[in-house]
């Protein structure tokens, strides 16, 4: 019966009985029963308490959802099968092709800075990398720096992180965890908890295994041993897919026979060829670090323990060794990714079987992107769209629409502010993100922002630090370099060419550098202005460092 229905049903009887006590009190010639009176009083008594327990019931406060948040490293959006692109037939993601079906996939979820340590400082602090302060691969999270999981335990969740950490510091704002030092290894890798922790690659103790399989199994176990008085926020965090890509044996014959197809840009030798700023890291490097390790097996550890070693281009010309590593590559990447999404399903098949799937957000992502040839390259670094790309997709049956997909520019900075709604955590002021949780329902607020902004800091001359930004057709970036006194470059690793600008409809794989072609003159002088703004509006302004607005000066109006 519905709460109005029941309220006048309920309402009747009071009245009824309240007149039947009157008339009995009242009828002249007869003795009053007061057996019977006691019986209307009691079921009086009984109704209004009742009505009063229904008020109350009606006014509780909703179930908070749980929250898993899955995320990988390096699992491109070009791996994941829901993307499109030339690897759309062959990845093996089922179960990440089931999250998809079953919730919302973002088409525009961006990095603010594409590498490893920043993308997950971002993640937990809600505030972009100038302001944190995890700028490149070297820094570290104190454990005094507030972060979203500290507002959570103290907001009534138990809250964990099992996997890679790489913050190199003790989490902090975590009932449980059991973290990696460092990258940590894929076979029988050591694991640090709060009993046997020590600062950097320190600490830990080994477990047997591979670690994707690990993961998601302490995962589950802590799940299913929590505190279950209260909601939870668990953060899975998979070491795979990062550099040496390797996997565990029941995928060693996928794509065996194989010959996989390249992006259409992997002959892309010469930035001279698309005017771009830079050159880039090349997947002719990546042959040679297979060289290296085959040549000499000490080399054979973090991110260079290769599977399937050893490897030879001999007799091949520059392009069939090009494309012979290419091949390894990204079969190994694959591999590698599927043993994810299996992990994933065995995952979600617990939710299912212990009753939480209705009420836990299921979020899984990628820390940032990776370059899989296009370009001739791999790694990530660059406000390139296969670098700046999160794969990102939620399932939450009570709220998130299923089978959807969203378009708006999403950073990973508003991570925490999505967390933060639905936990109904109260979130300062201090972290920067914005809360898409409206969008997801397709209620996009008008004033939702129209660029994500990019910083990268750590300055290499192939990769120098830049920043821009990325609005849904265009897209502009400023290569300064680096500042010299801060990180010790000197002039000649400065860049020569400072400005790319791409027109994402026209150029959606970034082959023309279109800063100079008149016809995006006034585009351009607009999105100037935009980064101004945007520098202004995030306080990323290089308050301390003479030698970036230096260069800003000298080359802005190039």
């Amino acid at each position: 019966m519905n709460p109005s229905k029941l309220q006048a049903y309920r309402s009747k009887i009071v009245s009824n009985l309240s007149l039947s006590i009157m008339s009995v009190k009242y009828l002249k010639g007869f003795s009053v029963n007061f057996k019977i009176l006691s019986l209307f009083s009691g079921l009086l008594v009984l109704v209004l308490s009742c009505k009063e327990a229904a008020k109350k019931e009606l006014t509780k406060e909703p179930e908070r959802p749980n929250i898993l948040f899955i995320m990988s490293d390096d699992h491109t959006s070009q791996a994941w099968g829901i993307y499109g692109g030339v690897l759309k037939d062959y990845v093996h993601t089922p179960n990440i092709q089931r999250l998809a079906k079953e919730g919302t996939v973002l088409e525009n979820c961006l990095v603010s800075n594409s590498i490893c340590t920043p993308s997950r400082a971002t993640i937990l602090t809600g505030q972009y990398s100038h302001v944190n302060g995890i700028t490149t691969l070297g820094a570290g999270l104190s454990p005094e720096y507030n972060n979203i999981a500290k507002l959570f335990q103290t907001g009534g969740y138990q809250t964990s992180v099992i996997g890679k950490w790489h913050l190199k510091q003790e989490p902090a704002g975590f009932d449980y965890y059991c973290v990696l030092p460092g990258q940590g290894e894929y076979w029988n890798p050591v694991m640090k908890t709060k009993e046997n922790w020590e600062d950097y690659s320190k600490g830990g103790k080994p477990y047997q295994g591979f670690s994707t399989d690990i993961i998601a199994e302490m995962t589950t176990e802590w799940i299913e041993n929590r505190d279950k008085s209260k909601p939870f926020m668990a953060m899975c965090h998979f070491k795979a897919t990062h550099e040496p890509f390797d996997y565990p044996e029941r995928f060693s014959d996928l794509y065996r026979d194989v010959d996989i197809p390249v992006p259409a840009s992997f002959y892309d030798n010469d930035a001279a060829t698309t005017g771009r700023s830079f050159k880039g890291q090349s997947i002719d490097n990546l042959q040679q670090r297979y060289l290296d390790a085959t040549a000499n097996p000490k080399l054979r550890k973090d991110f260079m323990n290769y599977p399937e070693l050893p490897f030879s281009v001999e007799g091949l010309s520059a392009d069939e060794a090009r494309m012979k590593t290419y091949q390894k590559f990204v079969k190994d990447f694959m591999r590698c990714g599927a043993a994810i999404d299996d992990n994933i399903g065995k995952i979600l098949d617990y939710l299912d079987k212990s009753g939480l799937a209705e009420n836990t957000i299921v979020i899984y992502t990628a820390d940032q992107g990776y370059f899989l040839g296009e370009h001739g390259w791999f790694d990530k670094r660059l406000i390139f769209e296969e670098s700046i790309h999160m794969p990102f997709v939620i399932r939450y049956p009570k709220e998130v629409i299923a089978g959807a997909r969203n378009k708006d520019i999403i950073e990973n900075v508003d991570f925490s502010a999505l967390f933060a709604d639905y936990g109904g955590i109260d979130y300062p002021e201090t972290m920067q993100g914005h809360s898409f949780r409206e969008n997801l329902k397709g209620n996009t607020p008008s004033d939702w922002r129209k660029h994500g902004y990019y910083r990268y800091s750590q300055h290499s001359k192939d990769r120098p630090g830049h920043f821009g930004i990325r609005g849904d057709r265009y897209k502009l970036a400023f290569f300064y370099g680096n500042g010299l006194k801060v990180n010790k470059y000197s002039e000649e690793e400065q860049p020569t060419q400072f400005w790319d600008f791409y027109d994402l409809e026209a150029d959606p794989h970034e082959l023309r550098n279109a800063y100079t072609d008149p016809k995006y003159k006034d585009i351009i002088e607009e999105m100037k202005g935009e980064i101004l703004a945007q520098r202004k509006l995030l306080g990323d302004t290089d308050p301390e460092n003479e030698e970036i607005h230096a260069i800003i000066k000298a080359h802005w109006n190039d």
